[in-house]
């Protein structure tokens, strides 16, 4: 646990007032997964993004079961800002556990979910915002290094099963409209 204390360590020596200020801009997308939710809702109210949109919402769905549901409290690994007290919050201190990171889960789930489900570049522009999204957390000394990859695997993971799934309940919605018209 050393080595993660020495990248977050090393993190702070970058912080000034306007990276900090962007960073917390940033953390607060991935807030209650309040951007990937609006990205889903908006995807599913457009008639040709709606396949696209059911993919994301059972990825966030699936992120929210394993990420904050099961594995948060069976890890329960407290904050890093719990264990080194030195350092000065800029943020409020968060209310459940460290590991995995949910911001980074939910976001990437999204991300992973466009790239398998969208086949166009929609993907690149979330994946960027995810991995900001994802460095805002160590910058802001909430996570750990493990828990941001344990939050990116989980958002792969669940985004191509989200993408799967989705694609797969697509068709037979597809199908059963057809057959209705019949």
């Amino acid at each position: 646990m050393t080595w993660e204390f020495n990248i977050l360590d090393s993190i702070q020596t970058i912080h000034s007032d306007g990276l900090s200020a962007v960073m917390k801009l940033f953390t607060r997308l991935g807030d209650h997964a309040i951007f990937p939710i609006v990205l889903a809702l908006l995807l599913l109210i457009i008639p040709m993004t709606r396949k696209i949109g059911l993919c994301v919402t059972i990825a966030l769905i699936l992120d929210f079961i394993i990420c904050n549901g099961i594995l948060k409290n069976l890890v329960a690994r407290i904050r890093p800002y719990d264990v080194n007290t030195t350092v000065q919050l800029i943020i409020e201190a968060q209310k459940d556990y460290s590991f995995p990171s949910g911001h980074t889960g939910a976001m990437f789930a999204a991300a992973w979910a466009l790239f398998f489900s969208a086949g166009k570049k929609w993907w690149i522009p979330m994946m960027i915002l995810s991995a900001i999204v994802a460095f805002s957390r160590l910058y802001l000394y909430v996570h750990y290094p493990t828990d941001i990859l344990g939050g990116f695997i989980i958002g792969l993971v669940t985004g191509w099963a989200g993408a799967k799934i989705g694609t797969m309940l697509w068709k037979k919605i597809e199908s059963r409209e057809i057959e209705s018209r019949r």
